[in-house]
């Protein structure tokens, strides 16, 4: 079989993913990366741990190094933005950095456009007279939108800073900024912070955040960004729930409240939008032009319970986009689904989630009786020095007693991460609750207990809701 041409568009986790997964698979395939700025496969994920100054250097985001990639016998173009896409003359029209343009034909194209940072109708960030980097108004969700952010740093030297957006970034730049010795204050819409998770682990969250110092106001919504009577500063408008009106004077804006698709380049062409105007994919990644693959931030999700959404993650990225590579080159494989597995950290705490939370199982269409239980099991043996309890919510068809998502909040170190894959993996298998007491899980007592943290949790939601199932089945005998 004669090599083919796979090109890919974008330099973040689907299309290095995809590029990497071609030139595997194919080494004689001629494989191009057409990648909008001079920063290929760099962990976007990391920037608040480089803004805080835990990541040493820019640099150090890299996942791989631009020598590292083109060592694999990928060409890799930096600084060049595709602009349009020729379906029947399968060719990729590119723009560089000098203006220059040409067209890449290729056999398989794999868009991984990603997403861009939603700007919200707030006065002051939009119009002819916008504030921006300049003005120290910030988006952030990518590394020029990173360095802006270091030079406001580096040159105004900020004692405050307002961020509005309370989600993932919201709260670990809370934390980043914070490190940096400077004063945040984080203004939600919604009535509590990360509301990805129930308001009752939220709750903890923001207890977290309130210890550190960070001024938390939720149900609130920013109106405007003005620049304050003295001209040094910026002033924050908000409106709480109750009616009142919040006002912040601070020398830096950080704006965080989610991404969109960025599905400019396919939608151009002809490409199906799906859910939420992301790219419509099969589950091998095809979108509706042939020889036209799409992965990442930019698609349709497949979630393994909801079925098509929309759900950018890292981690699915990187699958999609090595599916996508794959398929490019004439192969099968298929893209098993999403969880919607997260985590994050917030100083010292660790919030992870996995599946679907009661009031979202409605959607999927299974017929099923979502009910929750809250439990706080230890991380580990009481009489080993350190235990600290975990705040798990677990979610089950109340009937069948099937798994349907889980969620935690716990200690920095009492394996937060490790814990919410378990439920993860048993969900991905169709696990019912009263399985997870089967598992056989590792146990010592400065690690954990003969029954886990996990199946602690999975048994008190069973003696909530199946309890009397199980004494009937009992009585049958």
């Amino acid at each position: 079989m004669a090599s083919k041409r796979i090109v890919a568009v974008g330099g973040s986790d689907a299309g290095i993913s995809a590029a990497l997964r071609a030139r595997e698979l194919d080494p004689d395939s001629e494989v191009t990366v057409v990648v909008a700025d001079a920063y290929p496969n760099f962990s976007i994920c990391g920037i608040p741990y480089y803004v805080s100054g835990e990541v040493g250097h820019w640099s150090d985001l890299a996942h791989r190094t631009l020598a590292d990639l083109k060592a694999t016998g990928m060409q890799v173009r930096t600084d060049t933005l595709a602009t349009a896409i020729d379906v029947p003359g399968k060719r990729l029209a590119a723009r560089d950095a000098d203006g220059r343009t040409e067209e890449l034909p290729y056999d398989a194209l794999i868009v991984g456009t990603g997403a861009v940072s939603v700007r919200p109708p707030i006065e002051g960030l939009t119009g002819p007279d916008a504030l921006g980097p300049a003005d120290g108004v910030h988006l952030l969700h990518s590394m020029g939108d990173t360095f802006a952010v270091m030079r406001t740093l580096a040159e105004q030297r900020p004692e405050s800073a307002v961020v509005i957006g309370a989600g993932y970034i919201g709260l670990e730049m809370a934390e980043a900024l914070t490190t940096r010795g400077m004063h945040v204050i984080q203004i939600e819409a919604l009535p509590e912070v990360l509301p990805t998770v129930d308001p009752e682990l939220g709750a903890l969250v923001r207890t977290e955040l309130d210890s550190h110092g960070v001024d938390v106001i939720t149900g609130t919504q920013v109106s405007a960004i003005t620049r304050a009577p003295s001209g040094d500063l910026l002033r924050v408008h908000a409106t709480q729930s109750n009616g009142s009106t919040v006002t912040c004077d601070t020398a830096l804006v950080l704006v965080v409240v989610g991404v969109r698709p960025d599905t400019t380049l396919a939608a151009s062409a002809g490409a199906q939008l799906g859910v939420k105007g992301a790219i419509a994919v099969d589950e091998y990644m095809r979108t509706s032009l042939p020889d036209v693959y799409a992965a990442g931030d930019c698609v349709v999700t497949h979630h393994r319970q909801l079925g098509p959404t929309w759900l950018p993650l890292g981690t699915t990225a990187h699958k999609q986009g090595r599916i996508a590579g794959e398929n490019a080159l004439g192969g099968h494989r298929r893209f098993a689904g999403s969880l919607g597995t997260q985590v994050v950290k917030i100083f010292d705490v660790v919030a992870a989630r996995t599946g679907l939370r009661e009031h979202e199982a409605p959607a999927a269409g299974r017929g099923w009786t979502p009910a929750t239980t809250a439990s706080r099991p230890d991380d580990h043996k009481a009489y080993y020095p350190g235990a600290t309890p975990i705040a798990i919510r677990v979610t089950a068809d109340a009937d069948s007693g099937l798994l349907l998502g889980a969620q935690l909040v716990g200690r920095l170190g009492a394996e937060v991460a490790k814990r919410v894959d378990t439920y993860a993996t048993a969900l991905f298998h169709g696990m019912s609750v009263d399985d997870i007491s089967d598992l056989d899980l590792s146990y010592t007592p400065p690690l954990g207990s003969p029954w886990d943290a996990v199946q602690v949790a999975a048994q008190a939601w069973m003696n909530e809701h199946h309890l009397g199932v199980q004494r009937r089945m009992l009585g049958a005998f």
